[in-house]
C-alpha cells in the first residue's frame, strides 16, 4: 500500500540555479518548544534560520494547558519519574531515551527560568507542582494554571529575536527538504529546504544541517485539539527525502476535549482531572471508577477507551466532567484561560459539570531518530513531535511531551550545530516533474473525507477490516492528488496528509494487537512478541523490526 506514496521525490518542479538562494549554518523548521529551543543551542556554534509556515507562535506547544513534568521536589525521584513514564509507554519505551529526559529535564526548567518563564508559584515562593494521570507524584510545574504553553512559546520566543545569530521567518512554508551529493558523503545529503512565502516566491535555504521540528499530524482525523498547522509536513518531506519513520501506528486521543457542537474541540487539560475533577455520564454516574484502580487519572489510552466504550453502550454523544467541587471561584482561579473558554458557551464548571469527548492530540511515532535527533540521513536531524526516539513508547506520559521539546531540542541543535561540514557539495538539484493527465478531486472534499474516514477507522478503536476499508480510500485520492503539481500551501498540504495517512493506516493494520494507545477490536489481548517496534523506509518491501533495549517494565492493558 505504500506504493502510491512512493513515486515521487518533490512536490513541485523546480531547478535549483535558478531560484533565490540563502545561506546558513543551520536551518530549523518549526516555531514549537523543539524549534526554539534547537534554535538556540544551534545559535551557541553558528548562524541560524528557523521558518514557521505561520505565524511564529501558532503552534500547539502554544495551545498547551498542562505543564512541564520534571523532578523538582525532594519528596520526588528520577526513577519515579522514569518507571511512571515506562509504565504508560506499556513496554515499548527505549529506557535509554527515557533517563535522558529525566536527568537532563530539571536543568531545561532552570534554565527557563533564568530566560524569564514565569511559572505558579505557592505562599514560599516555591514552584507549584499538580499532579496529572500516570504520574505517581506532583511533578508538573505551570503558568497561570493552565496557560504554560503560551509563556513558554514567548519566553522562547524572546530569547529567539534576542540573539543576533537567530532569524526568524514566518509564514514560510517549508515544502521539500533538498538532497544533492557532496564529495565523500554520498548522494542523500540533506543540504537544505525549499520554501515558499507569499510575499517573496520560492526561495532555497541551503544550511550545513537541517533540523526537523514541524510537530505532529492532528489534523488527519476530524476531532482533534490541533491547531491548523498540525498536517504531518515534517514527517511527509522527511519520508520523500529518504528518512526512516518508526511507530506511527501509536496516536494519543486526549480524553477530554470540549463537545460543543458546531464548535472546534477546545482541550480541556489533564491538570483539572488532576485537581479532582471527575468523569460521569449523563445519569451522574463516574464510569472510570470500574475501569481501573486510577479511575480519571489512568493513563490517557485507557480513559479514552473507557469513555468511548461508555458512549458506545449508552448512544450518548459525549461524557462529562464534573469539575464542581472546584467552586466557580476556585476553577476560575486555577484554570482562568478555560474558565474564561467556557464562559464563551455558557458553561461555568462551577455549576454545571463540562461536556467532553475524546479528541486526536498527539503523534508517538514520527521519523526515527537517535537521542541527539539525527535522523540516519547525512545532515538531517529532528526533534519534537515530528521525531520519535522511543521515548513515549505506546503512550506518551502526561506533560512530557514540552519536557521532550527542551532536551532533545537542545540536544539536536547542538548535534546538527556542530556536525561535519562536507568539503564540497553539489547545489544543482533539479527536479523535472510532467504533468499530469489523470482527472481532479477537489481539495476541499479531498481533505474533509480523509479526516472522516479516519476518525472512523483509524481511530481510537480499530479492526482489520476498516483498516483495510481506510486503505483503499486513501489509495484512491493518493492516485488522484499525488500526481499532481500544486502552487499553494493547501495543495501542498493535502498531499503531505495523504502520505502520513497511507503510512499511519498501514503501520496500524500490520500491529495485530492492543497496546498502550493502539487498540484492536479484532486482536483485543496483548501480544507477548508484540513488545517491537517497526521502521518504514520509503521504497522498503517489508518493515524492519527492531526489540526495545528496556528492562522488564508493568504493561498498561487497562482493565
Amino acid at each position: 500500500m505504500l506504493s502510491p506514496i512512493s513515486e515521487r521525490r518533490y512536490l513541485i518542479p523546480f531547478r535549483s540555479q535558478l531560484l533565490p538562494s540563502i545561506f546558513t549554518d543551520t536551518l530549523v523548521i518549526g516555531s514549537g518548544v523543539a524549534g526554539l529551543r534547537a534554535a538556540l543551542a544551534a545559535a551557541e556554534h553558528g548562524e541560524v534560520i528557523l521558518v514557521a509556515k505561520d505565524d511564529l507562535d501558532k503552534t500547539n506547544t502554544a495551545w498547551a494547558q498542562g505543564g512541564i513534568a520534571a523532578v523538582l521536589s525532594s519528596d520526588d525521584c528520577a526513577e519515579d519519574h522514569v518507571a511512571d513514564t515506562c509504565v504508560a509507554g506499556a513496554g515499548l519505551c527505549e529506557l535509554e531515551t527515557v533517563r535522558a529526559l529525566v536527568a537532563e529535564g530539571p536543568r531545561e526548567v532552570e534554565r527557563l527560568v533564568e530566560l524569564g518563564m514565569r511559572f505558579d508559584r505557592d505562599a514560599t515562593g516555591a514552584l507549584d507542582l499538580t499532579l496529572e494521570g500516570g504520574h505517581g507524584r506532583r511533578r508538573i510545574v505551570h503558568t497561570d494554571g493552565d496557560a504554560t504553553g503560551r509563556e513558554l512559546s514567548r519566553t522562547l520566543l524572546a530569547a529567539c529575536r534576542a540573539d543576533a545569530r537567530i532569524r526568524l521567518f514566518d509564514k514560510c512554508f517549508a515544502l521539500d527538504l533538498v538532497t544533492g551529493g557532496t564529495a565523500g558523503f554520498g548522494e542523500d545529503r540533506v543540504l537544505g529546504a525549499i520554501t515558499h512565502h507569499p510575499k517573496y516566491g520560492l526561495q532555497l535555504i541551503w544550511a550545513r544541517a537541517t533540523i526537523l521540528a514541524s510537530g505532529g499530524m492532528g489534523q488527519l482525523w476530524r476531532e482533534t485539539t490541533n491547531s491548523r498547522v498540525a498536517t504531518g509536513d515534517g514527517v511527509a518531506m522527511a519520508w520523500r527525502a529518504g528518512a526512516t519513520v518508526a511507530d506511527l501506528e501509536f496516536v494519543q486521543f486526549h480524553p477530554t476535549a470540549l463537545y460543543v457542537a458546531g464548535a472546534g474541540r477546545h482541550l480541556i487539560s489533564e491538570a483539572v482531572r488532576g485537581e479532582g475533577a471527575e468523569l460521569i455520564d449523563r445519569a451522574g454516574r463516574r464510569f472510570m471508577v470500574d475501569r481501573h484502580p486510577q479511575a480519571e487519572l489512568a493513563p490517557r489510552d485507557i480513559v479514552s477507551r473507557g469513555i468511548v466504550e461508555h458512549l458506545a453502550q449508552s448512544q450518548d454523544p459525549h461524557v462529562f466532567l464534573d469539575a464542581r467541587k472546584l467552586g466557580s471561584a476556585g476553577f476560575a482561579r486555577r484554570f482562568p484561560g478555560l474558565s474564561q473558554l467556557l464562559a464563551g458557551y455558557g458553561i461555568d464548571p462551577g455549576t454545571k459539570p463540562i461536556p467532553v469527548m475524546p479528541a486526536a492530540h498527539y503523534s508517538i511515532g514520527g521519523v526515527a531518530v537517535d537521542l541527539d535527533g539525527w535522523t540516519g540521513v547525512p545532515g538531517l536531524y529532528a526533534c519534537g513531535e515530528v521525531a520519535c526516539n522511543g521515548l513515549h513508547g505506546a503512550n506518551r506520559l502526561a506533560s512530557n511531551s514540552l519536557l521532550e521539546g527542551l532536551v532533545f531540542g537542545r540536544r539536536a541543535g547542538v548535534a546538527a550545530a556542530t556536525t561535519e561540514a562536507p568539503p564540497r557539495a553539489n547545489l544543482r538539484v533539479v527536479s523535472d516533474i510532467r504533468p499530469s493527465d489523470k482527472g481532479e478531486l477537489d481539495l476541499i472534499d479531498v481533505r474533509s473525507s480523509l479526516r472522516s474516514a479516519m476518525w472512523r477507522n483509524v481511530g481510537i478503536v480499530r479492526s482489520g477490516n476498516r483498516l483495510a476499508d481506510a486503505l483503499d480510500m486513501i489509495d484512491f485520492w493518493c492516485r488522484y492528488s499525488l500526481d499532481k503539481i500544486f502552487d499553494d500551501p493547501d495543495g501542498w498540504e493535502i498531499q503531505n496528509m495523504l502520505s502520513c495517512a497511507a503510512i499511519v493506516t498501514s503501520a496500524a493494520r500490520a500491529r495485530e494487537e492492543s497496546r498502550g494507545t493502539h487498540t484492536r477490536s479484532d486482536f483485543p489481548g496483548l501480544d507477548p512478541a508484540g513488545a517491537v517496534r517497526r521502521f518504514y523506509r520509503i521504497g522498503a518491501e517489508a518493515p524492519e523490526i527492531r526489540c526495545v533495549s528496556t528492562v522488564s517494565t508493568p504493561v498498561n492493558q487497562g482493565v
